[in-house]
């Protein structure tokens, strides 16, 4: 079986300056630098032949480069309890739009459309059961942003989980089609 997601890998200067943000939160479990992505679907467990299916299925996507930029962080919780820290990004309708395609493109091999509300962010730190306290990290992080980067290409990965947590291994690349007119697609 294979535990599949797509994603949009930030340039390494996007990456360096998540990195430096993560410090100050107890019980923190942070991302390092080969685990930063933006998440446009997450596929799941899937056999080698759905697998091979899937890849097929988003290399039929199509979609000109956009630009995007960090903009503010954010926390998911369950039950009330905070699972997820995360930094955003804007403008988010180029992202919804390849991630709607994405999304269409598994539903085409059998896959379940995704159920739940599309959020665009990169997850920076995971808690346990316990949760954290994170109002001074959002309150001290709330203007983050960045310069705009280029989004000319998107990744079918593999998560693989080990003793040191997940690892996430790059199975085919898929690059942007047009060239950008207007930043339509």
């Amino acid at each position: 079986m294979h535990r599949l997601f797509v994603a949009i890998r930030p340039p390494a200067d996007q990456r360096t300056h998540l990195l430096s943000l993560m410090m100050g939160v107890d019980n923190a479990r942070w991302q390092d630098d080969a685990q930063l992505h933006l998440t446009l679907r997450f596929i799941g467990e899937v056999d080698r032949h759905q697998a091979n299916d899937i890849a097929d299925a988003l290399a039929a996507i199509r979609f000109t480069p956009f630009d995007i930029q960090l903009s503010s962080v954010g926390s998911f919780d369950r039950k009330g309890v905070v699972d997820t820290l995360w930094a955003g990004v804007q403008p988010r309708d180029a992202l919804e739009r390849l991630h709607k395609k994405a999304d269409r493109a598994c539903v085409s091999t059998g896959m379940p459309p995704e159920s739940r509300a599309y959020l665009p962010h990169i997850t920076l730190a995971r808690f346990g059961r316990t949760g954290a306290f994170v109002a001074p990290f959002l309150a001290r992080h709330a203007a983050l942003t960045g310069p705009l980067f280029r989004v000319d290409g998107f990744t079918l990965y593999e998560s693989r989980v080990g003793h040191g947590g997940a690892s996430y291994h790059p199975v085919e690349d898929y690059p942007a089609s047009g060239r950008t007119l207007g930043g339509m697609d």
